[in-house]
């Protein structure tokens, strides 16, 4: 029987109720949906325990895992699954650059380190990585600071023998895979694209840094399509009423034969911690599979997943 892999998470909020809860509802009822890939390299869905969690609110530190992911103000529902306690209680995360060797030293056991913080924060967010290189730990970077795509962190985790999968999960199904999906048929059906744009409102914790601080996001956004030149994002919004949904916007206006308009609307309402959950659970495997490979640096299979992989814009 395979080992399973032993995870650490870093944030303890919508994006990790979604993962947490969801191992466990497969674990238990053995479906299938909503799933991309059952198995990578031996690994199933299921083949994941939490041995370590971190977060800087007070209400969730010192709480078992699976009791501090639905606390304010996380809004991700409750899937149909009994949790039982993990075992793990959230510990207080990196207050500064000070207290990398405290986080190093939590990280003993645990194979993989999901860094799921906010982004915005890169100082955090290579705070994290450093703890996760001298932990001996591979680091999985989900936000749009950049860790995975800047050549000095590949070069550090190379020597170190230790996988770095980054930048910015590209959601299961989300606006910037559906929009790029769109963006390449016109390309492929011969039309020219004459402009575009994109809105995305969410009702999450991260939907409101996003909105008070979207820095490093909108790059990151523009690094997954193909035809970025042309395409205009609107500022994030926060509405609370939508809860842990996203409500995305995409407009594309194009030319066809003899330089007749084309124009498409398309509206698309997802849960957006479902969708970071279905992208990394894949993640996880891959990046646990190369660490026990023996595998460091960028694991190239994890592109596909990301946003903006080594070689796009930072």
């Amino acid at each position: 029987m395979i080992e399973r892999v032993r995870v650490a998470v870093a944030g303890v909020g919508n994006n990790t109720s979604a993962l947490v809860q969801g191992i466990s509802f497969y674990r238990q009822t053995g479906s299938l949906v909503g799933i991309r890939r059952p198995v990578i390299d031996g690994l199933g869905v299921d083949d994941i325990d939490f041995v370590a969690a971190f977060a800087m609110s007070d209400g969730k530190v010192g709480k078992d895992l699976t009791e501090a992911i639905f606390l304010p103000p996380n809004n991700f529902p409750r899937l149909a699954a009994d949790l039982p306690p993990s075992g793990v209680p959230v510990t207080r995360g990196l207050v500064d650059a000070s207290e990398v060797d405290r986080v190093a030293a939590a990280l003993t056991g645990a194979e993989v380190l999901l860094y799921s913080a906010p982004s915005g924060r890169p100082d955090t967010a290579r705070a994290y990585a450093e703890a996760a290189c001298r932990a001996g730990v591979a680091f999985i970077n989900t936000t749009s600071d950049a860790i995975g795509r800047d050549p000095l962190w590949i070069d550090r985790f190379e020597a170190a023998g230790l996988p770095l999968l980054g930048d910015d999960l590209a959601s299961q199904f989300g606006t910037s895979v559906v929009h790029n999906a769109l963006l390449r048929l016109l390309e492929e059906r011969g039309l020219t694209l004459a402009s575009s744009y994109q809105v995305n409102l969410g009702g999450t914790e991260d939907f409101r840094n996003l909105a008070e601080n979207s820095n490093t996001k909108k790059q990151s956004k523009l690094n997954a399509l193909s035809a970025a030149d042309k395409v205009e994002m609107a500022p994030f919004g926060y509405l609370s009423q939508l809860q842990s949904e996203k409500v995305a916007h995409l407009s594309i206006e194009a030319q066809g034969w003899g330089e007749t308009a084309v124009s498409l609307d398309v509206k698309l309402k997802v849960h957006d911690p479902s969708g970071a959950a279905g992208v990394n659970i894949d993640l996880i495997r891959i990046a646990a599979s190369a660490l026990r490979d023996g595998r460091g640096g960028y694991a190239a299979e994890a592109s596909p997943l990301l946003k903006s992989p080594p070689g796009t814009a930072i």
